[in-house]
C-alpha cells in the first residue's frame, strides 16, 4: 500500500490520460492515482476503467461525476476519498503534462524528508519558469500571484499553482466543506487557509509546460473569481470565519 495518492481531475483528456498514468507508475517511488472524471463525453473514463481492469488494479482508481462541477469540487471530492483511506500524502496534478510527473518525488521529499506540511510546485519561486504560454497569460498569472500576496500577505510566489502535496493532517484540519471557490481561487484559498492555520509551506521550483494535446479549460471567469475571491478571503480571515474543522467525538 502506497502512502501517497495523486488526484487527477479530468474532462475530455483522452489524448493524455493513459500516458500520464503510465508515467506516474513508472516512477521509482510508488504512487497511487485517483482520477476524478466529470462526465467526459470523449471516453476518458473508459480508458481509465480499461487500465484498472488490466494491469493497474489496486493502484489506479476512478470516481465519476455527472457534468462539469468545477475543479475545486473535484479536488474536495478527492481529498475526502483519500482521507477515508490510509494515505498520508495527497497530491494535486493536472492530466495534460503541464506538471511533470517526475517532480512528484521532489514534492513528496519536501513534506516527508524536510518536514513541511504543504509543498507547491512553483512556476515563480526562481523567476518565471513557464514554457509555451502566450505572453499575455504569463503576465496575467504572474501578476495575479503578486496581487494575492499583496492583499493577503501569503508568503507564496505561485499562489494559483495546481501542483501541490498536502500532508494528511492539513486536509484533516481544514474544514473542506467551508472552501468556497472552484477555479483559480480554489488554489489560492487552500494555500491561504493552510498558512492561516499555521502549516508550513515550501515552494519547489518546477518548469510548467503548456499542454500539447487536448483543449485548455482556462477562461476569463476563472480569473474574475480569483480577483474578487481574494478580497473575500482576506475579509473572512479578518472576521474569524476561517477556522479549523471541529472534530466530532466519533472522529479519531
Amino acid at each position: 500500500m502506497s502512502d501517497s495518492l495523486v488526484i487527477i481531475p479530468t474532462y475530455n483528456e483522452k489524448e493524455n490520460i493513459e500516458n500520464i498514468i503510465r508515467t506516474v507508475f513508472e516512477l521509482e517511488k510508488e504512487f497511487h492515482i485517483l482520477v476524478i472524471d466529470d462526465g467526459s463525453p470523449d471516453g476518458t473514463a473508459d480508458i481509465v476503467h480499461r487500465l484498472i481492469s488490466g494491469e493497474f488494479s489496486g493502484r489506479l482508481f476512478i470516481e465519476e461525476r455527472r457534468g462539469k462541477l468545477g475543479l475545486g469540487t473535484a479536488y474536495i471530492h478527492g481529498f475526502k476519498w483519500a482521507l477515508a483511506r490510509s494515505y498520508d500524502y495527497i497530491f494535486e496534478m493536472d492530466a495534460d503534462f503541464s506538471h511533470n510527473p517526475k517532480d512528484l518525488p521532489r514534492l513528496y521529499s519536501a513534506c516527508n524528508d524536510e518536514g513541511y506540511d504543504v509543498s507547491v510546485g512553483s512556476r515563480y519561486s526562481t523567476g518565471v519558469n513557464v514554457v509555451n504560454w502566450p505572453m499575455g497569460r504569463v503576465l496575467m498569472s504572474y501578476f495575479a500571484s503578486k496581487y494575492v500576496k499583496f492583499i493577503t500577505g501569503l508568503k507564496v510566489h505561485d499562489t494559483t499553482a495546481g501542483f501541490v502535496c498536502y500532508k494528511r493532517k492539513v486536509l484533516e484540519t481544514i474544514d473542506l466543506d467551508n472552501i468556497k471557490f472552484k477555479g483559480y481561487a480554489f488554489q489560492i484559498e487552500m494555500k491561504y487557509t493552510a498558512s492561516f492555520l499555521g502549516f508550513k509551506i515550501k515552494e519547489v521550483s518546477v518548469i510548467f509546460v503548456n499542454r500539447r494535446l487536448g483543449t485548455s479549460k482556462m477562461n476569463t471567469s476563472i480569473f474574475g473569481e480569483a480577483f474578487f475571491g481574494v478580497i473575500n478571503l482576506r475579509w473572512r480571515s479578518l472576521t474569524g470565519k476561517i477556522k479549523p474543522k471541529v472534530k466530532l467525538v466519533s472522529e479519531k
